[in-house]
């Protein structure tokens, strides 16, 4: 148990984000207090996949070994199955995006910004690759090395306990947190400069930067867990398209693969009927490939399902609520279609660092100060953060396709792909965060729009002008329902 106090940092949180942003201001010489309710290795389903951009963010905080010894796989790019159809897209390569880390100061310390080899990882053969990549692995692996890490820093005091308040003063600065200890099961008060709140997708702090700051649940994914999966592109994610919702499968350790399956209902499906099992056996089984359906069948079989709701949020300006940050999927949530929770949540945390480093903020309570970066910190941060959530809503209206139009979008988004060069490099290196570049997305979203609508002229043919005519505005106005209200919320949000 901590016998001091009063702290530079209060970090309520330990999933991802936490350790990240803690070690970050620990190494830059602040005295940070680090709470979370667990320090047990949780067992998620979500925050499983990195893409390349995630893992340059963890080399910019100097973090990026804890990736290392979990038997971790590493990722190329995606496998999309389209009905009878399929195709590989690679990550881009690295001559066309940039790579190199721009170091969060004081972070990258000896050799910390390498990867090491292990039993799984090659850092050889990683660095020989023309391509960049990502890594898939199990959740709570990753993040007991990210909790090592952060223990690890002599200016962090590591506390399990529940945080139950934040303590504001006369002038309504956040000053403090009150935390009911795991060990005595008593409250007590801890100070600090600055509270900066990681409390993840569940948060009970969102809601103090305003009453309206709730996520909205749009669907939901139903995870199960492959032993010995046998799929067709060895060290690739697989998105599984037809007429059911997307379902997405990637290898997380040399014998076990996490498939996820998307359930289009903004209600939990209930697991004790039959509805969900038939689901699954009916609409998802017959459409997987076939070499994988052997070990989808047993594990369906088991009846060991996890729901988890895909849930958005817009990322709020901050500032107004002097001495309290929020920060990962407590300020920002986007669906987990695409993976790039982590990637967001890393960057951003990366961001915070260069942005409150000493040499600029010497001293975190000077709120006006701090207020001041964070102005530049939410602008800074939208370039990412817009095409990474945008991208996440676009492509899940397209893949889970419940309408005429979004079927003609879907169909004409994957012979877009099928066109390869530019039309491929754009796509996945937006999907891969390497290229944050809001009005790329804009133009590649409208192309498979424009793309989309001329492939339903050609199926149509001449007999069918008229029909493809009303299917033309009717797939414009879809397409821009979809996609701007998003992109325009997170761009002046």
């Amino acid at each position: 148990m901590t016998t001091s106090t009063s702290f530079d940092v209060i970090v309520i949180g330990a999933g991802v984000i936490g350790p990240a942003i803690a070690t970050a201001m620990a190494r830059q010489g602040r005295s940070v207090l680090i709470v979370e309710r667990s320090w047990d290795k949780p067992d998620r389903i979500v925050g499983e996949l990195m893409q390349p951009a995630g893992l340059k963010a963890l080399r910019e905080l100097g973090m990026i070994q804890a990736v290392n010894n979990i038997e971790a796989i590493h990722v190329e790019g995606y496998y999309i199955k389209f009905n009878e159809s399929s195709l590989l897209l690679k990550y881009p390569a690295k001559s066309d995006v940039i790579t190199s880390p721009h170091p969060v100061p004081s972070c990258m310390q000896g050799d910390n910004e390498k990867m090491l080899n292990d039993q799984t990882l090659n850092l050889k053969d990683w660095e020989n690759d023309e391509n960049v990549r990502g890594v898939a692995f199990h959740h709570g692996d990753f993040l007991m090395n990210l909790r090592d890490i952060v223990k690890k820093e002599p200016n962090v005091t590591a506390l399990e306990g529940t945080v139950t308040s934040v303590v504001r003063n006369s002038d309504n600065t956040v000053t403090g947190v009150t935390v009911k200890t795991a060990d005595t099961k008593t409250s007590k008060e801890f100070s600090a400069k600055l509270v900066i709140s990681c409390d993840g997708i569940y948060s009970k702090f969102r809601k103090e930067l305003a009453e309206d700051n709730v996520p909205t649940i749009g669907s939901h994914f139903v995870g199960l867990h492959l032993e010995d999966a046998v799929l067709p592109a060895k060290h690739f994610g697989h998105v599984i398209l037809g007429d059911h919702a997307p379902v997405i499968i990637y290898q997380i350790s040399p014998k076990e693969t996490r498939i996820l399956c998307a359930y289009r209902s903004t209600k939990p499906p209930s697991q004790s009927s039959d509805q969900l099992y038939k689901y699954l056996k009916n609409d998802v089984l017959p459409s997987l490939p076939k070499e994988t359906q052997p070990s989808f069948l047993k594990a369906l079989e088991s009846k060991k399902f996890r729901v988890m709701p895909n849930q958005y949020l817009p990322g709020r300006k901050q500032g107004e609520h002097k001495g309290l940050i929020m920060l990962g999927d407590s300020l920002n949530m986007r669906h987990p279609l695409t993976g790039g929770g982590m990637t967001v949540g890393l960057s951003d945390a990366a961001l915070l660092a260069k942005l409150l480093q000493p040499e600029l903020v010497e001293d975190l309570g000077d709120h006006d100060l701090v207020t001041k970066q964070l102005g530049v910190f939410h602008s800074r941060r939208k370039n990412l953060d817009a095409v990474i959530n945008t991208l996440s809503i676009a492509l899940y209206a397209l893949f889970a396709a419940d309408k005429n139009s979004l079927k003609i979008l879907q169909k004409g988004c994957y012979k877009y792909f099928l066109r390869g060069g530019d039309c491929v490099r754009g796509p996945i290196g937006l999907l891969a965060g390497m290229l944050p570049y809001p009005m790329l997305l804009f133009n590649h979203f409208f192309s498979v729009m424009f793309y989309a609508i001329y492939c339903n002229f050609i199926e149509r043919g001449p007999l069918g002008f008229l029909i493809a005519l009303f299917e033309m505005f009717e797939t414009i106005a879809t397409a821009v329902y979809i996609f701007t209200p998003y992109l325009w919320k997170e761009l002046v949000n």
